[in-house]
């Protein structure tokens, strides 16, 4: 997927905002304005996103608070997940039946209702630490690119220094071999399930940022000559580096999580055989023994004993946000000096969910500010509307069954959505503006010309591909009734549970209004039905002075230099746009120099 679909739309992208030196919104309507929904699209399902995305950031911060509590007011005593709370000196039964990380995270943390039918209220703590998480984001995106581009230098190194002390630490330990060992087991039988594909390819999306407009808004930052080509290459290589690197980390720590849960089921084995007089307590009894005295004829065959499986447990790993607040909780609280190891995943988390949702945040703005109603509107202004209405609408996150309404929004507007989009993209670029056009275009900037490779993957692999799973994965679904896992108190265990169809229908209407844009823009501008158009600013230079994103870089220059400059970029060649094709699409260089006639600008860096 990665290859195939996720690093030629990457190179789409970011070249299309370097030639155009605009946003997703000017981009799209500059190429035919039929296409100009793509870029509302993409800001709708960016919002949709960013909605929920920053309710993962809170929860790493109520965490993060707990971490740093036991390492200072509480110094000395154990993380707030390490054992059951107790009532009248005995644990609670909840917790007992679950496990301790299980109980702090659907009852200490989310109070989980018992399905998503029944909220049970805002939960106040979740609120405030939401609140504090929508106030960061907005001070470093507001700040612009120079200041939220040097938190993005934390946020990107720091999880490296974390993953590597994470990485020496967890493969010296116990039951690190079985997790990297299950890691890299395959199960063939997995790739025939349709979501499986929707997974993997909105996982793409999301480690390079695709369809979300972010993309082509920093691609505008670049100069004309960079060689996107080689970002794209280098960036896709530490991506996949990256991605195989905390894979290691993850599963070395899962495994030791696994054994430690094996051991503990062991001593609990031999426990009840002791009680029934078939052990001796002075004799040893490990995981081999176990499965030996198992696997006999003995004569305590009435007695019920646990199953004490590796395999089993490392099956059961949880996914999603059970991973993190779940498992991998648990298996730090294992780790000597448990909350020190607590503080630094949690800033982890942190850090890369900040430097997401900044990224996010980026490319819904520019397309905000790209439309020349909200020119005369301050910048602090417009940020803040954006991060209030996300906060409130937000709240629903909040409410007990706040993940359940996050796991539907990340299953329907985070997947098919981003798919669509994606996939709109790809054919608009290479079957509407032209893909010799394109290839053209980034030979200008960059003096490579995309070979075969990329070729092929444009025009036929990756819209294929996507075309494919969008249609198998809505097929899935309806053959397949989408469920979620709901929190039962009684047996204390997440049990999956169908949504409901009023939830559903408000899934579907979540699909539509992320996409709906693409087909009514291009109805209302192919019949003339409305007077929908609005002024895009023409030009990276008239957008940047508008964005969020920067700072009042801008001053006037001689237009004679800008001209002079204008001669280091080659003309179109005349059968690229003969009278034969009066209809095709012009080019990226001819756009850019025709919006930029009458008036030139330069850029001068600031010092802040």
């Amino acid at each position: 997927m990665l290859i195939l679909e996720g690093v030629p739309l990457f190179l789409i992208e970011l070249g299309l905002g370097q030639r155009m030196r605009q946003g997703a919104l000017g981009v799209w309507n500059t190429i035919h304005p039929w296409l100009g929904g793509i870029g509302i699209a993409s800001c709708i399902v960016t919002f949709f996103v960013a909605l929920y995305y920053n309710v993962i950031i809170t929860w790493c911060v109520f965490y993060l608070f707990n971490s740093l509590e036991a390492v200072t007011i509480k110094f000395g005593e154990s993380l707030p997940w390490a054992k059951c709370p107790e009532v009248d000196g005995k644990p609670v039964e909840e917790c007992v039946r679950s496990s301790e990380t299980a109980y702090f995270w659907y009852r200490t943390t989310l109070d989980a209702a018992p399905s998503i039918d029944d909220g049970q209220g805002l939960k106040w703590w979740i609120v405030l630490c939401l609140l504090l998480s929508w106030i960061i984001v907005f001070f470093i995106v507001m700040k612009g690119i120079q200041s939220s581009g040097k938190v993005v230098y934390f946020t990107s190194m720091f999880p490296y220094l974390v993953l590597t002390i994470f990485f020496i630490r967890g493969i010296t330990l116990k039951g690190a071999s079985a997790g990297l060992a299950h890691m890299y087991t395959p199960k063939v039988e997995k790739l025939l399930e349709p979501m499986v594909w929707l997974d993997a390819a909105t996982q793409v999306f999301y480690s390079f940022g695709l369809a979300f407009g972010s993309l082509i808004a920093f691609g505008s930052y670049n100069t004309p000559d960079n060689n996107c080509v080689r970002d794209v290459i280098l960036v896709s290589v530490c991506n996949a580096f990256t991605a195989i690197y905390a894979s290691v980390v993850i599963f070395a720590i899962l495994g030791f999580k696994a054994m430690s849960n094996v051991d503990k089921c062991v001593v609990s084995a031999k426990d009840t055989l002791v009680q029934h007089g078939l052990w001796n307590t002075s004799e040893p009894f490990d995981f081999e023994t176990y499965e030996h005295f198992m696997n006999s004829n003995f004569t305590g065959k009435n007695i019920t004993m646990k199953t004490c499986s590796l395999s089993k447990e490392l099956d059961n790993a949880a996914e999603g946000t059970g991973l993190a607040f779940i498992i991998f909780t648990q298996a730090i609280v294992e780790l000597p000096g448990a909350p020190f190891w607590s503080c630094i995943f949690f800033m982890m988390l942190l850090a890369l969910g900040l430097g997401s949702q900044i990224g996010l945040l980026e490319g819904m703005l520019c397309v905000i500010f790209d439309i020349d109603l909200f020119r005369r509107i301050k910048k602090q202004y417009i940020t803040g509307v954006v991060c209030v209405v996300c906060f409130f609408v937000g709240l629903i996150f909040c409410t007990g069954a706040g993940e359940y309404w996050l796991k539907m929004f990340d299953s329907f507007a985070g997947t098919i959505g981003l798919v669509i989009v994606a996939l709109m993209e790809m054919i608009s670029v290479i079957f509407v503006y032209g893909h010799e056009k394109f290839t053209k275009d980034i030979e200008e900037m960059t003096g490579y010309k995309p070979g075969i490779y990329w070729q092929v993957t444009w025009r036929f692999l990756a819209p294929i591909i996507m075309g494919c799973i969008l249609l198998f994965s809505i097929g899935s679904m309806f053959i397949k009734k989408p469920q979620y896992s709901a929190w039962n108190e009684a047996t204390g265990e997440a049990v999956p549970t169908s949504y409901p169809g009023w939830v559903l229908g408000i899934a579907v209407v979540i699909i539509l209004a992320g996409v709906a844009p693409i087909p009514i823009v291009f109805l209302l501008r192919r019949f003339q039905l409305v007077k929908l158009d609005v002024d895009i600013h023409q030009g990276s230079i008239r957008r940047i002075e508008t964005t969020v994103s920067t700072k009042e870089m801008m001053g006037d220059v001689d237009l004679d230099e800008y001209h002079d400059r204008l001669e280091d970029f080659p003309e179109e060649d005349e059968d690229i746009n003969s009278d034969d094709d009066t209809n095709a699409a012009p080019s990226m260089n001819q756009m850019a120099n025709k919006a930029m006639k009458g008036r030139a600008f330069k850029m001068e860096v600031m010092n802040f």
